[in-house]
């Protein structure tokens, strides 16, 4: 669409361009001959025809410096007093004037220089069109590049967000409206995971507050049941235990669920390709500020278990905690745990650290030493901790974090369990190219 806008405008502009040009060209020798002929008819005014051998020798000079491939003729009442060369060429340019003595002059010469310069001028358009149509189909995909790449970016950045990365970190593109765009998605995002994370609260809060008195009351009930000798008592005491026992598996399973709902894509995840992504989206930032990122993935018998999202969201807050407030280099690493079936993700800087009296809240919602909105590192922990995983602050200075996850040996990658055949395509979704 870009090239056939350029070669339309091009068109319009180069047809009456490559039409005119020769036309041009052809008046442009036509006037100047023409021109010619008249200095001509002057000069034999100035100098006379008395002595018509002294003319033709004049003539004849002015010939030689002025005209040498033309045809010169004069003719003083109907009588010829000079002629001079031959054009033999079908394509002629003719010239003709009459001097104040009565002379009348006529100068012929070959048009085929002419028609060469026409040729060339509008070859000399065609070519400067091809280069304007080269060139400006160029700078029309580069513009059309620069609007569409943060388009693909800003729907990549929405496809995060329905896919639980609601952090996605998008740098500013320079275009106003697809910048608030963006950036009104971020607010989203973070809307959407604060309340995820009040609902998983509150399912918390509610599980808490229920199991609390169920304990008690599950007590009471045991303590009537000892000291009563009735054996009908006993058997409603015992009647009365089994349902509170079912009341508190509910509570229980209704906990399991809600949080399986919000994060039950648990699987064996490539830490590699978590880092390929994280530095991909960090390198250039800490670079702009003289800093450097590095990944280093030394366990590779072991791959953790994990929502890919939310590990790399959590792995993203905290490198941009390591960006804002930190110092140095960043260092985002792996050990092994223990046991076989744990992994450590350990993010660390070169900063002055965490305060005493900040770390041991850090995690909290709206605790902040920066004057932030403390939120970020809430939600990572929640996101973490819905994986079956832990987030910690192991050193205050260096600051170093450590996501602990469990993992199932490199063996159970789904690239080596599941067999590598045909690609089997339902339905069609319209991708980006």
């Amino acid at each position: 669409m870009v090239f056939q806008s350029v070669l339309v405008s091009l068109t319009l502009l180069g047809l009456p361009l490559a039409i005119l040009a020769p036309s041009y060209v052809w008046q442009s020798n036509q006037s100047s001959q023409d021109q010619l002929t008249v200095n001509l008819s002057r000069y034999l005014d100035q100098i006379g025809t008395r002595d018509l051998g002294h003319t033709r020798q004049a003539v004849s000079n002015w010939q030689r410096v002025y005209a040498p491939e033309s045809e010169i003729s004069i003719d003083q009442r109907e009588r010829r007093i000079y002629h001079s060369g031959s054009v033999d060429a079908n394509w002629q340019l003719y010239s003709h004037a009459r001097s104040a003595g009565g002379l009348y002059v006529s100068l012929h010469s070959s048009a085929l220089p002419v028609i060469w310069s026409a040729v060339g001028a509008v070859c000399a358009v065609l070519i400067c069109g091809a280069v304007a149509l080269g060139a400006g189909t160029g700078f029309a995909f580069r513009g059309s590049r620069r609007l569409a790449a943060p388009l693909i970016y800003l729907s990549a950045q929405a496809e995060q967000i329905g896919s639980g990365a609601v952090q996605a970190h998008i740098q500013p593109t320079g275009i106003e409206e697809i910048d608030l765009v963006s950036e009104e998605l971020s607010r989203s995002g973070e809307r959407i995971i604060g309340r995820i994370a009040k609902e998983r609260q509150f399912a918390s809060d509610v599980t808490h507050q229920l199991r609390t008195p169920l304990t008690a009351l599950s007590m009471r009930i045991e303590e009537i049941e000892y000291l009563t000798d009735d054996q009908e008592v006993r058997s409603e005491t015992e009647a009365c235990l089994e349902q509170v026992e079912r009341i508190t598996q509910v509570v229980e399973d209704l906990k399991k669920r809600a949080a399986q709902a919000n994060h039950g894509n648990t699987q064996a995840v490539k830490i590699e390709d978590i880092f390929r992504q994280q530095k991909n989206e960090w390198a250039s930032q800490f670079a702009a500020v003289g800093r450097e990122i590095v990944f280093d993935n030394p366990v590779t018998d072991r791959l953790p278990l994990a929502t890919p999202s939310s590990l790399s969201q959590a792995i993203a807050t905290l490198v941009e905690n390591s960006l804002k407030y930190g110092a140095g280099t960043v260092t985002v690493s792996t050990r092994k745990g223990v046991s076989s079936r744990s992994i450590f993700v350990e993010v660390t800087d070169e900063g002055e650290g965490v305060s005493e009296e900040i770390a041991p809240h850090i995690f909290r919602r709206g605790v902040s030493g920066h004057g932030s909105s403390g939120i970020g590192l809430a939600l990572a922990k929640d996101l973490i901790e819905a994986d079956g995983g832990r987030i910690e602050l192991t050193s205050r200075q260096p600051v170093v974090f450590t996501i602990s996850l469990s993992a199932v040996s490199e063996a159970m990658s789904p690239d080596r369990l599941l067999p590598q055949g045909g690609l089997v395509v339902v339905g069609r979704r319209h991708g980006r190219k």
